[in-house]
C-alpha cells in the first residue's frame, strides 16, 4: 500500500497529464512551427486571392445572373398573382426573356451597328456641317477663334496618321474584349434562365444551412431583401426603357440623325441611378446642336418635360414598392459601386444599400435597444 504522500504525488501527476495545455503554450515554446504555420497561412490567403482574380469574370457572370433572376422575379410573381402557377410563370418569363434577347440580337443590334459604324464615319461631316453654321462662325468670333482652334485640333488629330495607327494597333484587342463581351453574355444568359427556373429550391437548400433557432427571422430577412432588389432592378429597366423610346420619338421628330443608336446609349445611361436622365439629356443636346440650334432647344425642352414626367409620374408608379433609400446614401452607393464595377457596379449598389440599411433596421437597432 502506498503512502498517503506518495499517493497524492500520483494523483497530481495524472491531473497534470490529462490537463490540456495552455493556449499558445506549444507554439510559443516551439516558434519556428509557429512561424511555419503563419507563413503557410499567409500563403493560402495569398493563392486564394490570385484565384479568385483569375475567376473574377466567373465571379462578375455569376453574380449578374443572380441579379438578373431577383430582377426576373417579380414578373413572375406578376403572373402568380394573375392566377398562373409558379411553374408555369417561370416558363412564361423564360419564353418572354429569350424572345426579347433573341429579338435584340436578330432586329436591333444589326441595325444598331450599322448606324455607329455611320456616325463614327460621319463625325468629319458633321463638324463641317458645324464649322459652316452661322452661329457656330458668330461664336468662334466672339470667343477670339478658341472654337476653330479647337475644331482644327480635333482635325488634326483626326487626319494624323499616328493616331490610326495607334487605333490600328489597339484592333486586335479591342476584338479580343468584343468576342470575351459575347461569351460573358451568353455565360449570364444561361445562368438566368438555369437560376430563374431553380430559384426556390436554390434559396430552399442554403436556408437549410441556417440553425433553425435564427432560420425565420434570418428568411424573412433575406427574402424582404431579395424582393427589394428584383423590384429596383426592374423597375430601373422599365424606366430605362420608357426614356429610350421616348428620346427615339423626340429625335426623330427632331431631324436628329442616327436617333435608334442614340436612344439605345441613352437607355444604359438612364441606367445610372438620380443622375442618368441628367446625364441623358446633356448628352442628346450635344449631339442635336451637330444638326442644328433649333433641334438642340427641341431636345433640350422635351427632355427638361419628360424629366418632370419621370420624377413625379412614372418613377412613384413604378418604384413605389420597390427600395427607399435616401439621396444621399443612393450618390455614395452609386459612385462607389460605379467605381469598383462600372455600370453595373452602380446599377446594384443602391439594393445593396437598401439590404444593409434593412438589416440595420431590422437587427442592428433591435439589438442595440435590448442591450
Amino acid at each position: 500500500m502506498k503512502p498517503i504522500g506518495r499517493r497524492a504525488r500520483d494523483l497530481e501527476t495524472a491531473r497534470t497529464r490529462e490537463a490540456p495545455p495552455a493556449p499558445g503554450g506549444m507554439l510559443s515554446d516551439r516558434p519556428f512551427v509557429w512561424g511555419l504555420l503563419a507563413t503557410a497561412g499567409v500563403l493560402v490567403t495569398l493563392a486564394l486571392a490570385a484565384a479568385l482574380l483569375n475567376l473574377s469574370s466567373v465571379v462578375f457572370s455569376v453574380f449578374a445572373a443572380i441579379f438578373v433572376t431577383l430582377g426576373l422575379d417579380p414578373l413572375v410573381r406578376w403572373f402568380q398573382r394573375r392566377g398562373m402557377k409558379r411553374g408555369w410563370a417561370i416558363l412564361t418569363v423564360i419564353i418572354l426573356f429569350v424572345l426579347v434577347i433573341g429579338g435584340m440580337l436578330g432586329l436591333v443590334l444589326p441595325l444598331v451597328v450599322t448606324q455607329a459604324a455611320e456616325f463614327i464615319r460621319s463625325i468629319p461631316d458633321l463638324y463641317a456641317n458645324l464649322q459652316q453654321q452661322d452661329w457656330f462662325q458668330q461664336l468662334s468670333s466672339d470667343s477670339n477663334g478658341l472654337l476653330a482652334n479647337l475644331y482644327s485640333t480635333v482635325v488634326d488629330i483626326a487626319t494624323d496618321p499616328a493616331t490610326w495607327a495607334t487605333v490600328g494597333g489597339g484592333a486586335l484587342d479591342i476584338g479580343f474584349a468584343i468576342i470575351g463581351g459575347i461569351s460573358t453574355a451568353f455565360f449570364i444568359f444561361i445562368l438566368t434562365i438555369y437560376f430563374t427556373a431553380t430559384l426556390d429550391s436554390s434559396k430552399a437548400a442554403i436556408y437549410t444551412l441556417i440553425s433553425a433557432s435564427h432560420r425565420a427571422r434570418i428568411v424573412g430577412i433575406s427574402e424582404q431583401i431579395m424582393q427589394n432588389v428584383g423590384r429596383y432592378l426592374s423597375g430601373m429597366v422599365v424606366l430605362a426603357f420608357f426614356n429610350a423610346v421616348y428620346s427615339l420619338i423626340l429625335l426623330t421628330i427632331a431631324g436628329v440623325p442616327f436617333a435608334l443608336v442614340i436612344s439605345v446609349a441613352a437607355f444604359f445611361i438612364t441606367l445610372i441611378p438620380m443622375i442618368g436622365t441628367v446625364l441623358t439629356t446633356a448628352f442628346m443636346t450635344v449631339i442635336a446642336l451637330f444638326t442644328s440650334p433649333t433641334a438642340a432647344i427641341i431636345v433640350l425642352i422635351g427632355m427638361l418635360i419628360y424629366m418632370q414626367v419621370e420624377a413625379y409620374i412614372l418613377t412613384p408608379r413604378v418604384m413605389n414598392r420597390a427600395v427607399q433609400v435616401p439621396g444621399s446614401v443612393v450618390l455614395i452607393a452609386a459612385l462607389a459601386g460605379g467605381t469598383l464595377a462600372g455600370l453595373p457596379g452602380a446599377l446594384v449598389a443602391i439594393p445593396v444599400a437598401a439590404g444593409v440599411i434593412l438589416i440595420i433596421k431590422e437587427v442592428v437597432v433591435p439589438w442595440k435597444a435590448r442591450s
